[in-house]
């Protein structure tokens, strides 16, 4: 393959991310609902061991050039993201609740 067929190949993959991050996204917005109803905290660190764990066995059974400590790198800045997202789904300061964005709805 040429570089420009393997830079539009990258670029496909990047919009499927992009799909799929957006997905999980939107898993963790249900998540800090879900959190906020049942009074749990947002930062569960057993949970997020666990995320890291399962992503970094998965990527070493697969044969992945990333090592576990890259897989987990690229793992903790999603889950800081999804945990931001968990805690803009709960109530501002005054009991309005926020969107993604940190803007009142």
């Amino acid at each position: 393959m040429t570089i420009d067929e393997l830079r539009n190949r990258i670029d496909e993959l990047d919009e499927k991310l992009v799909e799929l991050l957006t997905e999980r996204a939107h898993c963790a917005l249900e998540i800090g609902k879900l959190k906020h109803d049942l009074g749990l905290e947002v930062y569960q660190p057993d949970r997020e061991a666990q995320v890291l764990h399962h992503v970094q066995s998965h990527g070493k059974h697969m044969g992945s050039p990333l090592g576990g400590d890259a897989i987990a790198r690229v793992f903790e800045r999603i889950i800081d993201e999804a945990r931001r997202i968990e805690r803009a789904t709960a109530h501002g300061s005054d009991g309005r609740a926020v969107d993604v964005k940190g803007e009142e709805r």
